[in-house]
């Protein structure tokens, strides 16, 4: 893409990765002048942070924003610009979290950093599809005032899948695929399973007690787990999977399977593609969002494809 009358604001979380995304800062300032002479940058402070520094940035002029961090960061990023309903700007990622599962749908690396750069000053804008949960909720940590709509990047998640995220929290000598196997592994255990009912709108409909259930914009989730195999953030739907509850060595079954994208083949799996779900259960719900937990505070919610709705930066080819 030409750098020819971009302005580029460059976003970088410190705190990602459990705080390693801080050691990457001055390994990407560098490879940034070398291949993306032109751009400014600041770095967040606290949770939160990434969102008003792309106001911030967008209310500058700034008509390409990059955020350097995991799902956590650009889903935050990407909500800000999509909520202001910025259609003009491009939006870029350089991987430093520990999922980083956005980057891989998009085909970016998350360890050649030189390759993930080359690709902001490289590579091509495409427009893709995101996810928007609709329904009064608040992120659980910031505990920020009630939304009643949120967009995502990769997932919205439910049950087993909030589980793992509170496991993993603190976790200081595993990260991405390892960290969320390791995790699950415990959970598998662990996790109670709870009701839900998934509905879409073609007269598809599944209820009972679920492990869990998962609502996906491209393939993988969970640092690298093929949740929704050959889906691609560009196909113009959503990817629900319910996975009905199970004792644990059937729960070790169905998670090995998952982990090879052959779940779906799993009695208690149904997997389905519509452009909208409608999810209910017996009480509010803790749900997470591209890494982030959030609490709703009704017990019905709406997810719904937005398409072609985000311009991003992704690989030439």
């Amino acid at each position: 893409m030409s750098d020819e009358g971009r302005r580029v604001f460059v976003i970088f979380n410190p705190a990602s990765d459990g705080g390693r995304g801080e050691k990457r800062i001055p390994r990407y300032l560098e490879l940034l002048r070398r291949h993306l002479p032109q751009f400014d940058h600041a770095v967040s402070c606290r949770s939160g942070d990434e969102a008003s520094l792309a106001e911030g940035a967008l209310q500058t002029g700034y008509d390409t924003i990059v955020a350097v961090g995991g799902d956590g960061t650009w889903s935050a990023v990407a909500d800000r610009i999509l909520s202001l309903n910025r259609t003009d700007v491009t939006f870029g990622v350089l991987p430093g979290g520990t999922g980083n599962d956005f980057g891989r749908n998009l085909g970016i690396p998350g360890n050649d950093l030189e390759a993930a750069v080359r690709i902001l000053a490289e590579g091509r804008a495409i427009s893709i599809d995101v996810g928007n949960i609709i329904g009064p909720s608040r992120h659980e940590a910031r505990g920020d005032a009630l939304r009643e709509d949120r967009f995502f990047l990769v997932l919205a998640g439910f049950g087993f899948d909030v589980a793992v995220a509170d496991a993993a929290k603190g976790a200081k000598f595993l990260r991405g695929e390892l960290l969320y196997k390791i995790t699950a592994l415990q959970q598998l255990f662990r996790f109670p399973g709870f009701s839900a009912t998934l509905e879409d709108d073609h007269g598809f409909s599944r209820s009972g007690q679920t492990l869990m259930l998962t609502v996906t914009n491209g393939e993988h989730f969970g640092g690298g787990f093929p949740i929704a195999p050959g889906a691609s953030v560009q196909d113009g739907v959503l990817h629900a999977c319910f996975i009905g509850d199970a004792k644990p060595l059937r729960r070790l079954i169905l998670f090995d399977r998952a982990g090879k994208g052959r779940h779906e083949e799993s009695r208690e799996v149904d997997a389905t593609a519509a452009p909208l779900f409608k999810l209910s259960f017996p009480h509010p719900v803790r749900f997470e969002i591209d890494g982030d937990i959030y609490a709703a505070s009704q017990r019905e919610l709406t997810v719904e494809i937005r398409k072609g709705a985000l311009r991003v930066l992704a690989p030439l080819g």
